[in-house]
């Protein structure tokens, strides 16, 4: 098993970072490969709907996108984890965001998916709900937990403080591993889902 968590705070040692610890000590210790990428701090350009990726396979902007791309392939899960700002996540992870779930071609059915919001005190519902729609969209089961995932802290490392807020993120970490191993066992014995092919509808005749 291996998760691939994307951290979208430009504080390389904040609070997203201290929440995304709590969750990879429950991983390692389950036996569950953890590779953090940490994309807060980067300049990277949202997507421009070129479409090049429909030929290519890849977006066209060869950055980190591309490289996380290959990661997102490897994994068995994925955790988004963000800052919140202005009730909603860090616009450079949104861009990597779009271009990464819009460019990659490959089958993300089954891989388990589980966003994470940090912020000083509101807005996290909000984000939560934002981040979740990328995996929704692809055809990837959401991980839960005790509570919304969710931890609060302002300066950083305050949310060390925040002993419910890190429990959510234990038990976000326990419940996304079962439910990891659960689906690895399950496409063994029944294969994934039948896929029907794409119908697209427009609401503009």
């Amino acid at each position: 098993m291996k998760v691939l968590m994307i951290n979208g705070s430009p504080h390389a040692n904040g609070n997203t970072a201290l929440a995304l610890k709590e969750m990879q000590t429950v991983f390692e210790a389950e036996g569950v490969e953890v590779e953090v990428v940490h994309v807060g701090q980067l300049t990277i350009q949202g997507c421009t709907g070129c479409a090049a990726c429909f030929k290519l396979g890849k977006c066209v902007m060869d950055d980190i996108v591309c490289e996380i791309s290959e990661k997102f392939k490897e994994c068995d899960g994925m955790v988004i984890a963000s800052p919140v700002y202005y009730a909603s996540a860090n616009g450079t992870l949104i861009s990597l965001l779009d271009r990464l779930f819009y460019s990659s071609r490959f089958d993300k059915r089954m891989k388990v998916g589980a966003s994470v919001a940090v912020a000083r005190r509101g807005g996290c519902s909000a984000t939560f709900d934002q981040l979740n729609k990328y995996f929704t969209i692809s055809g990837m089961p959401v991980a839960s937990s005790q509570y919304w995932n969710s931890v609060h802290g302002a300066l950083p490392g305050q949310a060390a403080e925040d002993g419910e807020g890190l429990q959510t993120m234990r038990t976000l970490a326990r419940n996304m591993t079962f439910l990891m191993k659960s689906i690895a066992l399950g496409k063994e014995v029944y294969g994934l889902p039948e896929k029907e092919k794409s119908v697209w509808t427009n609401f503009v005749r």
